[in-house]
């Protein structure tokens, strides 16, 4: 088989089975075992935030186990299939499972297309691809967590300043980069609602109920 169809093949696989493991949708299937429908709750997002305004923390931390989990599965799969392959080869292959992972979550197949945000998928592919890379994302969105008490500001200000601090201390590969890149192009997106409450002061705090 020549080598570029071999690299074709590697890639197409880590993309599907990249994106099967990020529509897997734990928090919908966290609180359905309680008996709660979260798409009918607050934003109705799948996500630990939105979880968590149920009032059940263990659900909350079940759903962000998950889809931290499944980010980190998709890397690191990608990486023992490929890790007597050529560092080029492998590294993008990770880079391409975790981007899909986290299409997934945005976009489940399981769900009709309509998932979460994506912050603990961002976080559990950046952890597994460069830990140095999940470590920064991580700190900044504690960091502005514990300041301002706002999920979606803490998600958007890790988004955007993970690369730009990675690039400056020299950690992460390119291929890793240009996936966190991807990822923080799509969670500012998928976040314009939340900006646009920011903007205007009228986004909730964390751990507080929102109406439907």
């Amino acid at each position: 088989m020549p080598f570029a169809t071999a690299d074709l093949l590697v890639h197409a696989c880590a993309l599907i089975g990249g994106y099967l493991l990020g529509s897997i949708p734990f928090g919908v299937l966290a609180t359905r075992m309680a008996g709660i429908d979260i798409r009918a709750i607050g934003s109705g997002n799948i996500g630990a935030t939105n979880v968590l305004r149920t009032g059940r923390k263990d659900l909350a931390a079940m759903t962000f186990v998950g889809d931290t989990g499944k980010g980190a599965a998709a890397v690191g799969l990608a990486y023992v299939l490929l890790m007597h392959s050529d560092i080029a080869t492998r590294q993008t292959a990770m880079a391409l499972a975790g981007a899909a992972a986290f299409l997934g979550h945005l976009f489940p197949v399981w769900l009709r297309f309509k998932g979460g945000k994506g912050v603990a998928t961002f976080l559990g592919t950046l952890f597994a691809a460069a830990w140095p890379m999940g470590l920064i994302a991580g700190g900044l969105w504690l960091l502005t967590a514990f300041t301002f008490r706002i999920s979606s500001l803490s998600a958007l200000v890790a988004a955007a300043l993970v690369v730009p601090v990675a690039f400056l201390l020299h950690v992460g590969a390119y291929p890793f980069m240009g996936m966190a890149l991807f990822m923080a192009v799509l969670i500012y997106i998928r976040h314009r609602d939340n900006i646009r409450r920011l903007l205007k002061g009228e986004e909730p705090k964390i751990g507080k109920k929102k109406d439907a």
